[in-house]
């Protein structure tokens, strides 16, 4: 609930009155005396579903630029005549659900976009402690780094600003998400390449996208994509609900803080191919919670104050929308592409596992363990496969390279029609085992 006070300018006291009192809204009103052009206050309590419909009023009585206007949170209104009027804009389509005005829509999104100096030193810090968390394979750190992201407000703030054409605030919104982006990345690729040159992390580049938390953001598949739209979602209907966004805040930056560290980390040792699947998995993650957020507040029915800026907005939301899904359509397939990948790599390991257990079973030895090292991305072929088999302490092992290499290039058959004659590399390591 709300507690609206409006400051009354001189010959309006009559039109908000009766304003007030055609809704049936109790108020109380206090005279001004400071001898400005203001002639009274007067606070009323509303339900948050009434608050735009009676601000929509009190503008079309024409005080909107002549008074001011302040919208409180109030935690308890005890009144029987405000309990029928809850049920009063609950019932009927007089009132918008559950979503805020719009005007603390706009200031909520106000709010949630720091300053320019505020945000580009956060988003700094998150990205460095990102870029620690991954390269020491520390989920809990990781997760540090996305609490202290300030990444939902721009996101917010450009959709926001887009439904209610606001401008500058929608300008503001992208500047800062652009801003945040390549900040982000410049932040982590530079605090990389001074722990790579020196010498904290002894690792080549090979085994530092080994690392688990680094390699799962290396190849994203499709199911990267619904973790961004769901985080565009929960965070345009938190702002519009009114209820906290901090939580939600921590799952947009969850989308974007990682997979931006990562880009940074593949600058800094020199592969910047090998991230391409991250930078992907970044613009995709943008433009997903950007999309969803629009999508979200555009069908709560969110539009401009004045009727003459409606069409022009509605028309350039839906514009919008659809540029976004369009370029999300397309990197959807990419997506698509690496998840068939990465499917049909499992699908060869597995295969490969059995054959060489069936074949190690008929020669009187066990296969210990198996590691497959693939290409660059995006299409990582496997280009070489490491076993080690375990054989009988008083027998000599059997010589299995040729059969072993046989079975396992016939296994595999390359994506998207590439070329068949790929040749797959095995080395065997015996080891007597009892």
């Amino acid at each position: 609930m709300r507690l609206v006070e409006v400051m009354i300018p001189a010959g309006k006291r009559e039109t908000v009155l009766r304003v007030l009192d055609d809704e049936g809204i109790d108020y109380a009103l206090t005279e001004e005396v400071s001898g400005r052009e203001y002639t009274a206050v007067v606070s009323f309590p509303l339900p948050v579903s009434a608050v735009e419909p009676v601000l929509e009023q009190l503008r079309e009585a024409g005080i909107e630029r002549d008074a001011y206007t302040v919208v409180i949170d109030a935690e308890t209104v005890i009144s029987e005549k405000f309990d029928r009027l809850v049920e009063r804009y609950e019932e009927t389509e007089e009132g918008n659900g559950d979503r805020i005005a719009r005007e603390e829509l706009v200031a909520r999104a106000e709010d949630l976009a720091p300053e320019r100096s505020t945000f580009m030193i956060m988003t700094a810090v998150s990205a460095i402690v990102a870029t620690a968390g991954l390269l020491l394979d520390s989920p809990a750190v990781v997760v540090g780094s996305m609490v202290i992201a300030p990444l939902i407000g721009p996101a917010m703030a450009t959709s926001v600003g887009s439904v209610l054409d606001e401008k500058d605030l929608f300008v503001r919104g992208v500047r800062l998400q652009v801003i945040g982006g390549v900040l982000a990345v410049v932040a982590a690729a530079i605090f990389a390449s001074l722990l790579k040159f020196s010498g904290a992390i002894p690792l080549n580049a090979g085994e530092v996208f080994a690392i688990g938390e680094v390699r799962e953001r290396l190849a994203p598949d499709v199911l990267s994509l619904a973790v961004a739209l769901g985080a565009g979602v929960a965070g345009a209907l938190s702002l519009s609900s009114g209820v906290s966004a901090a939580l939600v805040g921590v799952m947009i930056a969850a989308a974007l803080v990682p997979p931006t560290a990562v880009v940074g980390i593949g600058l800094a040792w020199g592969e910047p191919s090998t991230v391409i699947g991250a930078a992907v998995l970044v613009l995709v993650n943008f433009l997903s919670v950007n999309l969803a957020a629009l999508a979200v507040l555009s069908y709560q029915g969110y539009r401009p104050f004045h009727w003459f800026q409606q069409d022009e907005a509605t028309e350039s939301t839906g514009r919008r929308i659809a540029v976004l899904g369009v370029i999300l359509l397309l990197l959807s397939g990419f997506l698509g592409g690496i998840t068939f990948v990465t499917l049909q790599s499992s699908q060869f390991e597995d295969e490969t596992s059995t054959a060489v257990e069936d074949i190690a079973a008929e020669n009187n030895v066990e296969l210990l363990s198996m590691s497959v090292v693939y290409g660059d991305f995006p299409i990582r072929q496997p280009q070489r496969v490491t076993l080690t088999i375990g054989y009988p302490p008083s027998t000599t092992p059997p010589s299995l390279e040729g059969t072993f290499e046989q079975e396992i290039n016939r296994l595999y058959e390359p994506p998207f029609g590439l070329r068949s004659d790929h040749h797959i590399e095995v080395d065997i390591r015996y080891i007597a085992a009892e």
